[in-house]
């Protein structure tokens, strides 16, 4: 397995895409450390080694999984709190403000989410994990969920919440990877 990892300039274009040691191209690309790296690799296990220093992978699940989910909730932290300050929270409930403003040492428990302000959760503290039953986002509530059962699972939500730009190249040469 090979990965490749490139600073990335504010305001210069991006360059070429690196080439694996044989010259074919990564399958993968991830633009991450808010936009200051370009992350280029193989498989999904590669692309979580980059955000998350020393991550395990498939020698040992058990702390790769702990791995995302810690990853997960300081990313939930963080993406909340920037979800909070571009949204504002103007028609809020004390009990919402409550839910978007607390700390996350426990998980959030509301049986709904109807605030106007979007909300982030990690799904493995939730049902069918946990016996947590997920809250429902009620129309037009939002919730975003951070989803940590596999590496690929993980990088496609962080994709989804905009914290990294994942991006795969079509290759039918290139047999897909489990997940992928």
């Amino acid at each position: 397995m090979a990965t490749t990892t490139v600073r990335c300039r504010p305001g210069s274009p991006p360059g070429a895409p690196p080439v694996r040691p044989d010259g074919t191209p990564y399958r993968y690309e991830m633009v991450h450390d808010g936009g200051r790296r370009r992350t280029f690799a193989d498989e999904p296990v590669e692309l979580m080694a980059a955000l998350v220093p020393g991550y395990a992978g498939p020698e040992d699940p058990v702390a790769a999984a702990r791995a995302r989910i810690q990853h997960a909730v300081r990313t939930q932290v963080v993406t909340q709190a920037v979800i909070n300050v571009e949204t504002g929270d103007a028609g809020c409930t004390p009990e919402q403000l409550d839910v978007l403003y607390g700390d996350r040492t426990r998980q959030p428990e509301p049986a709904e989410w109807s605030a106007p302000v979007p909300l982030v959760l990690v799904d493995c503290f939730y049902a069918p994990i946990t016996g947590t039953p997920p809250p429902r986002a009620v129309p037009p509530a939002e919730i975003r969920w951070l989803r940590t059962r596999t590496e690929w699972d993980y990088l496609r939500s962080l994709s989804r919440l905009g914290v990294i730009v994942l991006a795969r190249r079509s290759d039918p040469d290139v047999p897909p990877t489990e997940g992928a």
